[in-house]
């Protein structure tokens, strides 16, 4: 499944390639216009906890630990019907997992994708 699975940033181009566009970001990217972002899905339950993602703030150095609790959300009441949704789209289709964090390689996108491809329950 892992070639299935992308991520990147909702500002760039989208791409045939893409297969299902889905946003992964708890809060609508600033500056982005609906009809511009071509989602086929914005799952906002699969994103990280308010208090996680302040937590986090987007510190590479943070990023570890910030992928360990993000992956012990996931299998939390609050996450899973998301998560679980989100494992079903990518058994059936290409997926890119879209966010507007400035860093994709260290965002909740980049675990996602890694969780994914490893399909963990």
């Amino acid at each position: 499944m892992a070639a299935r699975i992308a991520y990147r940033r909702i500002y760039e181009e989208a791409s045939p390639q893409d297969g299902q566009r889905v946003l992964v970001d708890r809060v609508w990217p600033r500056g982005m216009k609906k009809e511009n972002a071509h989602l086929d899905e914005w799952l906002r339950d699969v994103a990280p906890s308010t208090e996680l993602r302040r937590w986090y703030g987007h510190e590479p150095s943070r990023f570890p630990e910030f992928r360990r609790r993000y992956l012990a959300e996931l299998r939390d009441t609050g996450h899973r019907e998301a998560a679980g949704h989100l494992r079903d789209l990518a058994s059936h289709d290409k997926v890119t997992l879209l966010t507007a964090t400035k860093d994709a390689d260290h965002s909740q996108a980049a675990v996602l994708a890694e969780w994914l491809a490893g399909d963990r329950r």
